[in-house]
């Protein structure tokens, strides 16, 4: 990108005036404006929120990555629980097919 004019003394934009033609300011309205000159070049202005936005696109990402993590491991968690409960009411029934059995032999 080529933008015509140096950091500290950046080119006007907009269109070209003409010097006769300026309107003068009181000295109140001088005394408003700041006294350093700003830095108006559009990339040095947008690299703070340049920075900001993949610092925040960083955090999102990895926090989602740390919630499917999470939902991976709960459903590990949940899928030996009910293999763990599967395993103890096929004991249960087995027991009271035993006892039944038993029942009725006597």
């Amino acid at each position: 990108m080529s933008i015509p004019g140096t950091i500290g003394r950046p080119a006007q934009h907009g269109p070209e005036r003409n010097p006769g033609l300026t309107v003068t300011t009181n000295d109140l309205a001088a005394a408003r404006r700041p006294c350093q000159e700003q830095n108006r070049t559009r990339q040095l202005h947008l690299i703070p929120e340049a920075m900001a936005r993949s610092h925040m696109a960083e955090r999102i990402y990895e926090a989602e990555s740390q919630r499917a993590a999470g939902r991976l491991s709960r459903a590990h968690r949940m899928e030996r629980k009910s293999r763990r409960l599967h395993r103890r009411a096929e004991r249960a029934s087995q027991r009271a097919r035993r006892a039944l059995a038993q029942a009725v032999m006597q």
